[in-house]
């Protein structure tokens, strides 16, 4: 039965604040604050320990600026509580306010149970259609939000800020990456405690990562419908709430599983990179669910269709789109953002389908509101930004069309590194990959390290399954195989799938192998996918999305030791030779800057002419680099057969040749060297002056 509120259980109008929006403890009380320009009335409802019984229902009794609130004393951690928001009912408007259904904060910072997926869940009558408001209570089926302590001994804990020439960002699902490891207990596979074990620590520290990337951990809804087929929501891109931790990552569900997970990993010098989903959150579209955001304000939190409010406006391709342009509404993403930033350490952000974060009503705008008011931010524009630079809306891919300080996904490198290992005849545009792709970032005063240059990513095939398939296999995703996109740029070598001929595997490794060196001595920032130093495999699935499973998970048993090695090799190389730089190279007819200076090598010696650059047959050629500072390195890449290539004159070393099962080498080069097959070698120079300017240096194919 409801309990009321009693004597004792008042709110304190003399301590409430307007200012701190959530569930604030101070150490005698707590402070609840909602937004909410559209409401009536707010009504807190306050739950036992297991968040099933409520226990008291209060009116927030003040409202400022659209901001409902009081403080109530004696009120503090573990305290769970909702929201019940009243307002019109009124669909053809915008609104849909529902006092019968409970409501997550959204700023909670800790959750209480999960969501049950019932009618119940919904604002209106399914049968009725949403005209009609629907009456029954959800709470039964709703998880709540928890009061939590602020208190945490981070010792001399800091952000790492490790420069960008320096980052190799590891992107790892906290669930799949140690959900088989044999050495993490197994009460801690699948949460922080996991991902901060010794051992996969040690894992990462031995590759040269310097930052791990994590799929979403904000928690997220587990889609109905995957739930109606056995399946449920794996990556996590379906945010419930962006300021509280996905409850199962959490072995206790406390939040200070994270913090300490956090803090063993900075103490191995590993930064941690989230990435971030603020475009578009898990109640669908005007038909979905009413969990938060549409049953607290509806009109302000989306955006809605200009020609009838009813609808939602949808660029994300899941049915709503945050309407990040309303201030309050970017208030609360960028005070996410600081809280995990100041509260939680994190060291950076990658923002999923970021260019709907740049949409303005004239369409996306790189000096929109959402990125000014990131560059300006003392606290958040001096952590890592990382843009995955496109959404399925009109103009939505924008590589390269982000402001400083932002880096971005280049899925032109990825495509393009796959095309000439494949022998697409690429070279004009493999010249620009390993440059940095300047023709996208080399404007706006933007680095060489604006480019997050990757192979394989969670979105597509892994490493392995792009050399040993040519069509998606996604049968397990329940949708016969209609997911997923079909353009993978990918090579079975032979034999779709598994393959037990020696030949076909050594050929898969050693592509492999020479597409990691081609990552690894190129301009920008790296990123590998977790698994892809070890071979993993999803089956041919390139849209894993929902399988929670071994598919999936990362397979620690047998690794490919090769892949393994070659990744260790190529990351102390680029480290030994400093190789990445902040500024571009530059070539032939160009202002020398005081970045690299580049020459492009014939297989014969000479350098690149136009016609080589078109010639469809030439699968060989190299990238001389001259590097300020640094060494004169020499990066062969030979897609084709076996070839002689003449070496610029000089003394050389051969420090990686993809072609033995161990790449790292230092040895004596001789004069032509001999480049196998379908690999890359590097050499340094014994001495390389950098030339003056003035001098000749070959042209720079864009």
């Amino acid at each position: 039965m409801l309990k009321r509120p009693s004597p004792s259980l008042a709110f304190d109008p003399a301590s409430a604040r307007s200012d701190a929006l959530g569930a604030a403890f101070d150490g005698a009380g707590t402070n609840f604050a909602l937004f909410s320009e559209n409401a009536t009335r707010v009504e807190l409802c306050l739950f036992d320990a297991e968040g099933r019984e409520e226990t008291h229902r209060l009116d927030l009794p003040a409202m400022e600026g659209g901001i409902w609130h009081g403080y109530l004393p004696g009120i503090g951690p573990g305290q769970v509580y909702a929201y019940r928001v009243h307002g019109p009912y009124a669909p053809e408007q915008g609104h849909r306010f529902n006092a019968n259904k409970l409501l997550l904060d959204p700023y909670a910072r800790e959750l209480r149970g999960g969501i049950t997926w019932d009618d119940a869940l919904h604002g209106y009558n399914l049968e009725g259609g949403d005209d009609v408001m629907d009456a029954r209570d959800s709470a039964p089926f709703m998880p709540k939000a928890v009061v939590v302590d602020p208190d945490f001994d981070w010792e001399a804990d800091l952000s790492l800020r490790h420069r960008w020439q320096d980052t190799l960002i590891y992107e790892a699902h906290v669930r799949g990456l140690t959900m088989r490891h044999p050495l993490v207990p197994q009460e801690d596979r699948g949460t922080f405690r996991g991902l901060a074990h010794p051992a996969v620590i040690e894992h990462l520290k031995a590759l040269g990562v310097t930052a791990v990337e994590l799929l979403p951990v904000h928690g997220f809804a587990n889609d109905k419908f995957l739930v109606d087929k056995g399946l449920s929501n794996y990556w996590g891109y379906n945010t419930l709430s962006f300021f509280a931790p996905h409850a199962r990552y959490l072995r206790t569900g406390g939040i200070r599983e994270m913090k300490e997970a956090i803090k063993r990993l900075h103490d191995a010098g590993l930064e941690v990179i989230l990435d971030v989903v603020y475009n578009h959150t898990c109640e669908g579209n005007e038909k979905g669910t009413t969990l938060s955001f549409r049953g607290i304000d509806n009109a302000s939190y989306y955006l809605l269709a200009p020609d009838n409010r009813r609808h939602s406006f949808d660029t994300t391709g899941t049915g709503n789109t945050l309407n990040v342009a309303h201030p309050m509404v970017l208030r609360m993403v960028l005070d996410s953002l600081r809280y995990f930033v100041q509260v939680m350490h994190v060291d950076g952000f990658r923002f999923d389908l970021a260019s709907t974060l740049g949409r303005e009503p004239s369409g996306f705008e790189r000096e929109g509101s959402f990125f000014a008011a990131l560059r300006q931010d003392p606290i958040l524009a001096t952590v890592k930004l990382i843009a995955e630079p496109w959404d399925v809306g009109e103009g939505g891919y924008q590589v390269g069309g982000f402001p400083w300080p932002f880096r971005e996904w280049n899925d032109k490198f990825r495509d393009d590194v796959r095309g000439f290992w494949r022998k697409d005849a690429l070279l004009p545009r493999m010249a620009e990959r390993l440059l940095g792709s300047p023709v996208q970032f080399n404007h706006s005063h933007r680095p060489a390290t604006s480019s997050v240059n990757f192979l394989a990513a969670h979105d597509g095939f892994t490493l392995w399954d792009t050399v040993s398939y040519n069509e998606k296999h996604n049968e397990a995703n329940g949708e016969d195989n209609r997911d997923g996109h079909s353009n993978n740029v990918s090579d079975n070598m032979g034999v779709e799938g598994p393959s037990d001929d020696e030949r076909v595997v050594e050929s898969r490794e050693r592509r492999a192998r020479a597409m990691l060196a081609t990552l690894l001595m190129s301009q920008g920032v790296p990123m590998l996918l977790a698994g892809d130093e070890m071979g993993q495999t999803q089956g041919g699935n390139n849209n894993a999305y929902a399988q929670d499973n071994e598919t999936a998970w990362i397979d620690w048993s047998a690794p490919r030791e090769g892949l393994r090695g070659a990744v260790a090799d190529l990351v102390a190389l680029r480290r030994e030779a400093d190789l990445a730089k902040l500024r571009f190279a530059t070539g032939e007819g160009e202002p020398e800057g005081d970045g690299p200076l580049v020459d492009w090598v014939h297989p014969t010696g000479r350098a690149m002419t136009d016609g080589d650059w078109n010639d469809g047959g030439l699968m060989c050629f190299g990238c001389d680099l001259r590097l300020p500072g640094g060494p004169r390195v020499l990066v062969v890449l030979n897609a084709g057969e076996e070839c002689d290539v003449a070496l610029p004159e000089g003394e050389w070393r051969r420090r990686i040749d993809t072609a033995r099962a161990r790449v790292g080498c230092d040895e004596a080069a001789t004069q032509p060297a001999r480049v196998d097959w379908q690999s890359v070698q590097v050499f340094l120079a014994a001495h390389s002056p950098r030339p003056v300017p003035g001098t000749d240096k070959a042209a720079l194919v864009r």
